[in-house]
């Protein structure tokens, strides 16, 4: 029989909703309804979201009308429970039939390994959609990803923004329902001043259309996207240049309206002066426009807006949009000009004055910390002074008393997202070092996923610094994440931290570095709580310096499992490495690459599985197993055979691991298959000699040893 089908809409409207968040919206709710369809049964075809910043909506096409029919199974009471001597039903069976909505009759017997019991089968119809559909679209709204809802009116509604409207329809027909305390109807809203009037939907196959040709909506964000990258490449073509379109300020702009048209603005040229990056951030991030570069790199004195209206008189939204823009620039030049008065050194006397955290001192104590750390990681990465160069060490201190200072200037107070990048500006001006004014900038990359490296050597030590403090300290305070919180930041320290050691194939000794850390954020913490008259909280240093170190391998785990297009890392393979310690990210990326590669030999499988059991022997064999293996004992020529091939192997296997050539001491490792077969195949280790049983587990756990020096084969699956 043919399911009857129609297609299904539901649009939430609100006031304007937060840019930011628009898509995470759009993308959960339509995720939602569409986890909820498939639980209730519900098929249908494909299913299309849209979001404007006054609307969220979903369409799904060719819904069923119902749910199908599902076969109920409940088993009742006993048979002997059931009846009576005389043969007539109990209370029990009775009770059971009537929550079944049947008759005693009607019952099934079924034997079973504990007895006969009654069975009641049976047929429930399926639900209809639209008697579901409400309740799906309300579980869907409540699951939203929504930090903080509001209430509005007398209601008792709460959602992310007030809702003015709400359409649904299944076919033609409304789907009645009463959502955050809104009735549904076939009405919408289009544009808020192209057509303010409700516009109505035949069928939710008509939405986009309406909207588009009638409402002055273009409701798919893809398309609006697309659309607002084609029209401000052509304004941005017709002045000559090149429009800087950043995916988040795209994102951004395309949130915030329904019905985009680019206009293209101008600045006075003195601006041009400014850093370019000043000149970007007052566009991009304050005004949401975007900048326009020539084609040699440099800025052009041009932005392009992008309004939500289509105005009779275009020419009088750019004057707008100029003269918000003039005074924001005209701030800028002001700040630069300002800032440049004082030296930038001469500004680390007030970091004093500023608060890190309140237990770890102020920036002036981060900066110092900063200086130890990162002239230590620097000494140790560097190639040593030249002729006048002051070398590694000392540029990465100079520049770690530096790199908070501009935090103090009126530019980054003014634009906090330029701190560390006027600090080089600045750094450059007062004739700086300018690796150190380099570093300045580079200390804080990666500032997020994706973004570059720091480059200098001086930059990349002064970097892992700063993160590495920032993580010593707050454990050492006991501020570490718990779940999903994480105001400091740690996680992204962590990542950053990784990245670089990978990425720049640095071999940091990461459990040292986190000793020092932790030993140097101990020192301010007594510090700081005897100028605050508080007794001072004793600091486990290796205690967590362990932690810290636990908590950036534990970062490895998603910068391998959620790369794309490399060598695939298990879960499995991810834990087999962390459990041998490695002391850097990059020696743990030189044992996991060389444990994939392992993996794929024909020897792998086998030697995994005896590795396994092996585990298994000594756990269980607990403190009793030695580590002597007494050569005279060995009886089986099985187990002679697999100690001469491992003695024979064991310097070569020692001299790999050393040199970290771990693909090397596996390939090695993987010639023993032969012995280690023959030897499980052929040898009772369990054996009731008790010298031949003794001697046997030292020789496997000499075998677990070897094996282990790159990664622990025992923890993969085989």
């Amino acid at each position: 029989m043919t399911t009857e089908k129609h297609d299904f809409l539901v649009e939430i409207g609100t006031e304007e909703l937060p840019p930011k968040a628009l898509r995470v919206l759009e993308q959960a709710f339509a995720g939602d309804l569409a986890s909820g369809l498939a639980k209730a049964g519900l098929k249908h075809g494909e299913l299309r979201s849209f979001a404007t910043p006054r609307r969220l909506a979903v369409l799904v096409r060719r819904l069923a009308a119902r749910q199908p029919d599902q076969k109920v199974e409940r088993r009742g009471p006993p048979v002997n429970s059931a009846f009576d001597a005389e043969g007539l039903p109990t209370r029990a069976a009775q009770a059971f039939a009537a929550s079944c909505k049947a008759a005693v009759e009607d019952l099934q017997r079924r034997e079973e390994s504990k007895g006969t019991f009654l069975y009641y089968v049976g047929v429930k119809p399926g639900a209809a959609s639209v008697e579901l559909l409400p309740g799906l679209v309300q579980s869907a709204l409540d699951a939203l990803p929504i930090p903080r809802r509001m209430h509005w009116g007398a209601g008792e509604a709460q959602f992310v923004r007030p809702v003015h409207w709400i359409a649904m329809l299944y076919g033609k027909e409304v789907v009645a329902a009463t959502l955050l305390d809104t009735p549904s109807g076939n009405l919408t809203r289009g544009h808020r001043f192209h057509a303010p009037k409700p516009l109505r939907l035949s069928s939710p196959s008509a939405y986009e259309r309406v909207l588009r040709d009638r409402g002055h909506v273009v409701a798919d964000f893809a398309a609006r996207r697309s659309l607002i990258r084609e029209r401000v490449t052509a304004v941005a073509d017709d002045l000559g240049g090149r429009a800087l379109m950043s995916d988040a300020l795209l994102d951004e702009v395309t949130a915030l309206v329904e019905w985009p048209v680019p206009l293209a603005g101008r600045f006075e040229e003195r601006f041009l002066a400014l850093p370019r990056e000043v000149l970007i951030s007052t566009l991009e991030d304050h005004q949401r426009y975007f900048p326009v570069e020539s084609a040699d790199g440099s800025l052009l004195p041009c932005f392009i807006a992008v309004a939500n209206i289509e105005s009779r008189d275009p020419r009088k939204v750019v004057e707008g949009n100029q003269r918000v823009v003039r005074p924001r620039l005209a701030d800028a030049a002001f700040f630069w000009e300002q800032d440049r008065k004082t030296p930038l050194a001469a500004r680390a006397e007030g970091l004093a004055r500023v608060t890190f955290q309140a237990k770890l001192g102020s920036l002036a104590d981060k900066a110092r910390r900063l200086g130890a750390l990162a002239a230590q990681i620097a000494a140790a990465g560097g190639t040593g002074p030249g002729a006048g160069d002051p070398g590694p060490a000392a540029r990465a201190e100079r520049a770690a008393a530096l790199c908070k200072c501009d935090l103090l200037t009126a530019m980054v107070g003014e634009f906090p997202e330029l701190q560390g990048i006027m600090g080089a500006y600045y750094a450059l001006a007062d004739g700086e070092d300018a690796e150190v004014a380099t570093a300045i900038r580079e200390h804080y990359q990666p500032r997020g996923a994706g973004d570059a490296l720091p480059q200098t050597e001086t930059g990349t030590a002064l970097g892992i610094a700063d993160k590495l403090d920032t993580l010593a300290g707050i454990f050492a305070i006991g501020e570490k994440p718990s779940g999903t919180k994480d105001p400091f930041g740690l996680r992204r320290c962590a990542i950053g931290i990784v990245r670089i050691a990978i990425e720049k194939r640095l071999d940091l000794d990461l459990a040292r570095l986190s000793s020092r850390a932790v030993a140097l954020a101990s020192a301010d913490i007594e510090r700081s709580a005897a100028a605050a008259g508080k007794p001072a909280p004793a600091v486990a240093i290796e205690s967590i310096a362990v932690e810290v170190y636990d908590y950036v391998l534990e970062r490895l785990r998603a910068y391998y499992l959620e790369r794309t297009g490399e060598t695939a890392i298990t879960t499995e393979m991810f834990d087999a490495v962390l459990a041998t310690r490695p002391a850097s990210p990059l020696d743990f990326d030189a044992r996991v690459r060389a444990l994939s590669s392992f993996l794929t030999l024909p020897e792998a499988a086998s030697l995994t599985a005896a590795n396994k059991r092996v585990a298994n022997i000594l756990r269980k064999a607990g403190e009793s197993a030695p580590r002597t293996v007494d050569a005279s004992a060995l009886r089986a020529p099985a187990e002679r055979e697999l100690f001469e091939a491992m003695s024979q192997r064991r310097d070569g296997v020692a001299a790999a691991t050393a040199r970290k050539d771990y693909a090397g001491s596996l390939a090695l490792l993987a010639q023993l298959r032969p012995a280690v077969d023959a030897f499980f195949d052929q040898v009772m280790v369990m054996d009731e000699d008790p010298r031949l049983r003794t001697n046997r587990l030292a020789l496997l756990a000499q075998m677990r040893e070897l094996f282990a020096g790159a990664a622990d084969l025992s923890r993969l699956p085989g």
